[in-house]
């Protein structure tokens, strides 16, 4: 996936998890530590979905929330409250003011992105799946549906997981992907992979794409990104 989900948490270690786990999970992630913050985040940068504590220095989160869903630049946005507090005044409050779910902490990570996903599959039902899709940059074809990529019409002959790194690339052409994003895109959660291994798969694809493997473009120090084809066409053209 490439949504944007917003933290607004004033714990930085809530925060730092929570976004460690979303970006292996294939989200980016934007962070505030106050409700002012937030708001103007939420305005500038339009996410997917914010996470909001109840909890914050300058606002009470249930207010964040009032004003986010009275705004028409950000009241499509859902909100999911998160908090320490598990009275059941609070929950009701924060439903009624319209938010999409509410968590109380500690909560596990993975409800947390389960979460997160049936509410986002709920506002975007009509998003392909992406089985259904059909990917093409440049010389490459990613028929998702057939398990297959063609460099010129040629099957490349990937596997499966290196289809889906590669797709997962050519989603969104010059979008830098950290190698923690590219592995949970790749692996199972529960599997123990370093991130190395993410250099080693994209050096195997690289190697069956042949001239198309230009590509994939190495960011240093941050991970990778497919090279958009206009920019082959522009140089072509000059």
């Amino acid at each position: 996936m490439s949504e944007r989900i917003l933290i607004v948490d004033d714990e930085a270690d809530v925060v730092s998890t929570i976004a460690y786990r979303l970006q292996r999970e294939g989200f980016e992630t934007l962070s505030a530590a106050t409700g002012r913050e937030a708001l103007e985040l939420a305005r500038s940068e339009r996410p997917a979905l914010v996470l909001l504590d109840l909890m914050l220095p300058d606002a009470p989160g249930t207010e964040v929330c009032r004003k986010l869903l009275a705004d028409p630049v950000t009241r499509h946005i859902p909100v999911v409250m998160l908090t320490a507090r598990a009275d059941e005044i609070d929950r009701i409050v924060g439903l009624e003011l319209g938010s999409s779910d509410y968590i109380t902490k500690p909560f596990s990570p993975r409800e947390l992105v389960l979460r997160i996903r049936a509410i986002l599959r709920r506002v975007h039902p009509d998003a392909p799946a992406v089985d259904d899709q059909r990917l093409v940059a440049g010389a490459i074809t990613i028929d998702a549906a057939a398990h297959r990529v063609l460099v010129d019409g040629t099957d490349a002959g990937l596997t499966a997981r290196e289809l889906a790194l590669l797709a997962t690339l050519t989603r969104r052409p010059g979008r830098v992907y950290s190698r923690a994003q590219l592995l949970g895109a790749v692996w199972p959660e529960d599997a123990e992979v370093l991130e190395r291994s993410v250099d080693a798969m994209v050096m195997r694809v690289r190697g069956k794409l042949g001239d198309a493997a230009a590509m994939i473009e190495t960011v240093r120090g941050v991970g990778y990104r497919l090279r958009p084809p206009d920019r082959d066409d522009a140089s072509a053209a000059s």
